[in-house]
């Protein structure tokens, strides 16, 4: 399809978020000059529009909003830089380098995210080019990290299935390889790469998504049951893998999931993905494209908030969207093959894989990795890091396997573990090894109440209740977003909290356990004193009377505390 036609696909009018990226030639913009800018530590916002393309987002310190006004400052403007890695695969020496940027440039911590990446916090705009230079000297990038193009692609770790997960895992470096912009203006801002001027002298820059990319961001993940850790049915595209004999034989495929939302518009929601057929691993890169030039081609670029690729489907149907891959494709998806998923959590500690080598799930209380005054995190994983030889997995639930450690090795990562006392939180209730949080406050522009500075606290004081019930070693999936974005996934989860106001959240209950069911409002806007008063009387009642292997989830919606949603569009009903 013709830039033209793509710009004209729907008559109603662009928004300006479109008139952006048709100004800036395929992602320069004036980022280059805007950075040469010592005065101010911020960017215009066409530039923080075209910013996250390249990996950041411009956010300020709001703890530090009020004071910094009162002295006639400006906000204490910093960046978010995220770093990609296809399925969350790094090498120790990529793991020392995050580390060293974080130090040196950050504010001395990782944040290890639900999409299995890295992002750093508090990088300065005089700083973001050295970052962004170091990070790419690893072999790493920042781009595509954030925008409108296709972002990190998820995988499985798969610690116990090893052979099946390499093979996996490389499918996901393929597709993502694939589906990477092509403009070389990454190149010429941040590694002083070669002026190229694409768009006078006729070059093609973007084959997949053309000057304007895609209307929103699009998401894929790939899941081995039977783990769903991806949540592979809150993915724009999803893959399962079909493993029989112990051979990947292919992939059923979902489309059309996604989590953000907004208070109070019915219109906007998430949705669970639908499962459409089975492909052979050698048909996963063309399915994947077809799929994203079908959102590029069809997905709603004059309302952002309607934009992402689930409504592109849900409006017109998965019908539709079937016939219209068909005829990209040029030939048709198999019936999809059985599979089952029985949790979407992470399984800690010691495992062996299939090839022998060993790997250490550790957990990471909402994926912050940095060194406290009692337990010093940060320096034991880069102690770690100096001497493994295989490879770091950062998990879907902001977890971190050390990977692939051999026998010879295991002894010495052992007595590290035990020295800097890293965890495998065991000590922890289960609901607690289950649970997410988003960054929010202080850094995110979005969020509305706190959530990765406050889940561990109210974790505190319903870990007693669960224990008064005898339910400490139940798993039950509990997160926390301090907007409803959905970066934590929560409307997934059995037990939800997305923020509302200061100091308060909508809670939601009834998610699948696996992540194949959303959940629904149970009680709105309310406040720590009544989320604890409305969970007891819940938690009580699921110990009494729950039946033999029911999950929490499953439970709320049998004892009619709410209904169960299998579909978005009867989220807010």
């Amino acid at each position: 399809m013709s830039e033209n036609n793509l710009l004209s696909k729907n008559s109603a009018p662009h928004s300006e978020v479109e008139h952006i990226k048709t100004r800036t030639n395929y992602l320069r913009g004036s980022l280059e000059d805007t950075l040469k800018d010592a005065i101010t530590g911020s960017i215009p916002e066409d530039d923080n529009r075209l910013m996250k393309f390249h990996g950041s987002y411009m956010q300020d310190d709001r703890d530090l909003r009020n004071e910094r006004q009162k002295q006639k400052l400006e906000p204490a403007y910093q960046f978010m830089l995220r770093v990609r890695a296809a399925g969350g695969i790094v090498t120790p020496e990529q793991w020392l380098m995050m580390d060293q940027v974080a130090q040196k440039y950050a504010n001395g911590t990782i944040r290890l995210t639900t999409r299995q990446s890295f992002q750093l916090h508090g990088v300065l705009k005089w700083n973001l080019k050295k970052t962004i230079r170091e990070v790419n000297d690893s072999l790493l990038s920042t781009l595509a990290a954030c925008g409108d193009v296709n972002r990190n692609v998820m995988c499985n770790p798969n610690p116990y299935q090893s052979e099946v997960h390499a093979e996996v895992y490389e499918w996901a470096s393929r597709v993502s390889n694939h589906l990477d912009p092509q403009t070389k203006a990454y190149h010429e801002i941040w590694l002083d790469g070669e002026k190229v001027v694409d768009s006078q002298d006729g070059v093609e820059q973007e084959p997949i998504y053309g000057k304007v990319y895609l209307p929103r961001k699009f998401k894929i993940g790939i899941a081995v049951p039977p783990s769903n850790d991806v949540d592979v049915f809150s993915q724009d595209l999803g893959f399962i893998a079909i493993v029989e004999d112990g051979r990947l034989k292919g992939f059923n495929v979902s489309v059309g999931g996604g989590m953000g939302m907004s208070h109070g518009d019915p219109l906007t929601y998430p949705q669970v993905a639908q499962v459409i057929g089975f492909i052979t691993p050698d048909q996963m890169i063309d399915l994947a494209e077809k799929t994203v030039t079908i959102q590029r081609d069809y997905g709603d670029r004059s309302v952002r908030k309607h934009a992402r690729f689930k409504y592109t489907i849900d409006d017109r149907g998965i019908d539709w969207f079937v016939g219209e891959l068909t005829a990209r494709l040029g030939w048709k998806l198999e019936a999809a093959r059985p599979y089952h998923f029985d949790h979407n959590g992470d399984r800690y500690g010691w495992v062996k894989g299939s090839n022998g080598k060993w790997h250490f799930n550790l957990f990471i209380q909402n994926g912050r990795v940095k060194d406290e005054d009692n337990y010093l995190l940060m320096t034991g994983l880069r102690e770690i890091a100096k001497v493994h030889n295989g490879d770091f997995r950062l998990t879907a639930n902001q977890n971190l396997v050390i990977g692939n450690v051999s026998t010879q090795k295991k002894k010495k990562i052992e007595e590290l573990i035990k020295e800097y006392g890293l965890t495998d939180g065991l000590q922890y209730s289960a609901l607690r090894r289950s649970s997410m949080a988003c960054v929010s406050l202080p850094t995110c522009g979005m969020a509305m109440a706190e959530a990765e500075r406050y889940l561990p606290e109210l974790m505190d004081k319903i870990e007693p209740m669960l224990e008064e019930a005898g339910l400490s070693d139940k798993e039950i999936i509990i997160r926390m977003t301090g907007c409803p974005n959905g970066c934590a996934r929560p409307m997934l989860a059995e037990i939800a909290f997305i923020g509302k106001a200061p100091g308060k959240y909508n809670m939601y209950l009834g998610g699948g356990h696996s992540g194949n069911r959303l959940n629904k409002l149970y009680k709105e806007n309310i406040g720590e004193v009544e989320i604890l008063e409305s969970l007891r009387p819940i938690v009580n009642q699921y110990a009494k009377e729950r039946q033999e292997n029911e999950h929490f989830g499953d439970f709320v919606i049998r004892a009619g505390y709410v209904k169960e949603v299998r579909s978005g569009q009867d989220f807010h009903s």
